[in-house]
């Protein structure tokens, strides 16, 4: 068949666009391909920490010096992150390029105390989770909280964490009031009661460790013991295991409790490690 120069125009003009769709489409399909197998082959693997109400993102400067004190091999990188209340997120530090456990610290300009505060902070949280996982796309991580801390990483945890396809290894909470004040579980809290009613979207993965400190023989002279224990309403049958474990001397005030040798100890066996594991090349192809 014999082709007019007005059709073989015709037809250069419908190749060439197709060409145009082509090239764009490929390109953004070996991007995407890409970042996959980054996320899949990542090796890292951070622990990242929330600080209890009033505290700021230097809260756990003393803990990362005994963690790295007498680590073998690569020391811990420490990045701090902090959320404003205009959702501004800041930076300090850095994650060296052969660390693959990192600590980061995640501080709020709103560290205000009681459940409504918790409730926005964990929001705050969510924002610098994404951040994070965009800047770096892990792909699980450890989580550890002091105080209300762990009030902010139930709440994080339940209503937040599904939305990424990142794993969470371990939680320890330290000293983290559950039912806040209260020594009497009959006595829920609003929010105690709502963590329990939400308690179904905790990951049936997750191993998780709750931490007490014991000065008076109930409590550690700012939470009770019992609001402490309260969190085995929350994780207990729910989570893949529950521990509870009590420090005591003269080391195990409130406060104190993040330096404390033995939950230092704790960190050591529960948290550093787990995750971790040697690259696996996963090869994607587009199709």
């Amino acid at each position: 068949m014999k082709l007019n120069k007005k059709t073989k125009l015709v037809f250069i003009l419908v190749a060439l666009f197709l060409i145009g769709l082509a090239v764009p489409s490929y390109s953004w399909t070996r991007k995407n391909v890409k970042e996959i197998e980054t996320f899949y082959n990542s090796k890292l693997s951070p622990i990242i920490m929330i600080p209890g109400s009033s505290a700021t993102e230097n809260r756990f400067d003393g803990l990362v010096r005994k963690l790295n004190q007498d680590r073998r091999g690569v020391k811990h990188s420490l990045l701090k992150v902090k959320v404003w209340n205009n959702g501004r997120i800041t930076f300090e530090g850095n994650i060296r390029k052969n660390d693959s456990e990192p600590i980061i610290v995640i501080g709020f300009e709103n560290n205000k105390d009681g459940y409504s505060n918790i409730k926005k902070q964990a929001k705050m949280m969510n924002q610098a989770f994404e951040a994070l996982q965009n800047k770096y796309n892990f792909n699980n991580f450890k989580g550890l909280a002091h105080s209300n801390g762990g009030l902010i990483y139930t709440a994080f945890i339940e209503n937040d964490l599904s939305d990424y396809d990142v794993k969470i290894n371990s939680l320890m909470t330290i000293g983290t009031p559950y039912n806040f004040t209260e020594t009497n579980i009959k006595n829920k809290s609003v929010m105690l009661a709502d963590f329990i009613a939400a308690k179904e979207n905790i990951p049936s993965t997750l191993h998780v460790y709750s931490v007490a400190g014991t000065i008076t023989y109930d409590s550690d002279e700012l939470v009770p013991d019992a609001s402490v224990s309260a969190g085995k309403y929350i994780y207990q049958n729910q989570a893949k295991s529950y521990t509870e474990i009590t420090v005591t001397g003269e080391d195990a005030q409130h406060s104190d409790l993040p330096t404390n040798d033995e939950v230092v100890d704790l960190i050591k066996q529960h948290i550093e490690g787990q995750g971790l594991r040697k690259k696996q090349k996963t090869k994607l192809e587009p199709q």
